[in-house]
């Protein structure tokens, strides 16, 4: 076959490309890393997320800037993941609410638009009141709920829809009331919706005990249960919902990191072995146990699964509590 000399130069642009690519994933960190964190400073995902940018730092030599982008429940940040350009350079922390938004109809977004990384925590909600609510357990605040006409209570913690939303809702199911026998003030993540709580502004809150842990030293705010299976470790005297009152719930929240989809493979490896170097060092071990907050590892696939599963339990969940977009 006789190549003319455009032909030569398309050959040789192709190759080169060929070339390219894989250096170009070889020399990946090259700049700042940015880790986009979808919710609001001061929370659970925001400290762990810190934590891990300042170790990740460390591990590839580059800085590491958290960012928050905040907003639309949860739908800005995890877009900005999604739609960063797929080379490395940007990675966030996915939440629980990836696979809540777009049974809410709030996003087309879901976990395929996602290389994942990593699985680091995974924590269950709590029930919070007021330390001067008068409500000295779970028992009594139910009595009081079973009385009040629907909406009189308010409760906070996450966005419309947000895990600390469904654990209220569930909770209310069941104990067999309404879900709208407490109105539903959305907030973008766990602690802005806990200071309201502190505030007055609402009368319930649902978030974990680490994120709640300020609140509860300056004696603003006390637990009444724990949404878990089991009592916690870090908290051995408080009682679980279905300890407190016989009525069966559980549920908690989850991060991890990822990566836009289509991210070099090699860039992918590289990820998930700095991130999975990271939640083994004792300094963030020792964070993450000072803090009261689980620890994990589930890497890659297994996260890409993990979050296959709980997109369809939480699609089931929002179904049951009329929330789904049909």
């Amino acid at each position: 076959m006789k190549l003319n000399r455009r032909s030569i130069l398309s050959l040789a642009a192709a190759l080169m490309v060929g070339v390219a690519a894989p250096a170009i994933a070889q020399d990946w960190p090259n700049g700042p890393v940015t880790l986009v964190v979808p919710w609001s400073a001061g929370g659970g995902t925001d400290a762990t997320a810190r934590m891990i940018g300042t170790l990740l730092e460390k591990k590839l030599g580059v800085p590491v800037p958290v960012v928050n982008r905040t907003g639309g429940s949860g739908v800005i940040g995890h877009t900005a993941i999604a739609d960063a350009a797929p080379d490395g350079q940007t990675i966030g922390v996915a939440t629980l609410e990836i696979g809540s938004m777009h049974t809410l109809g709030l996003t087309d977004l879901t976990y395929k638009a996602y290389t994942p990384i990593g699985l680091y925590n995974s924590d269950p909600a709590a029930l919070f009141v007021r330390a001067d609510a008068g409500y000295e357990d779970m028992p009594a605040l139910l009595a009081a709920l079973e009385k009040a006409p629907d909406r009189e209570f308010k409760g906070s913690g996450s966005a419309q829809g947000g895990v600390n939303h469904l654990a209220l809702a569930g909770m209310l199911l069941a104990a067999g009331l309404p879900v709208e026998r407490v109105a539903w003030v959305p907030s973008e993540g766990a602690a802005p919706g806990l200071q309201d709580l502190a505030a007055g502004g609402v009368q319930i809150a649902t978030a974990s005990l680490p994120e709640a842990a300020a609140l509860m030293s300056a004696g603003l705010i006390k637990p009444l249960a724990v949404f878990s299976e089991a009592r916690l470790e870090t908290a051995p005297d408080l009682p679980t919902f279905s300890q407190a009152t016989g009525h069966d719930f559980a549920l908690g929240s989850w991060r991890g990191v990822v990566a836009p989809a289509g991210i070099p493979e090699d860039v992918a490896a590289k990820l998930v072995a700095a991130v999975g170097e990271v939640v083994k060092d004792p300094e963030y071990l020792s964070f993450m146990k000072d803090r009261g907050y689980a620890t994990q590892w589930t890497p890659a696939a297994e996260f890409e699964t993990f979050m296959e599963n709980s997109d369809k339990a939480l699609a089931q969940s929002l179904n049951a509590v009329g929330l789904a977009k049909q």
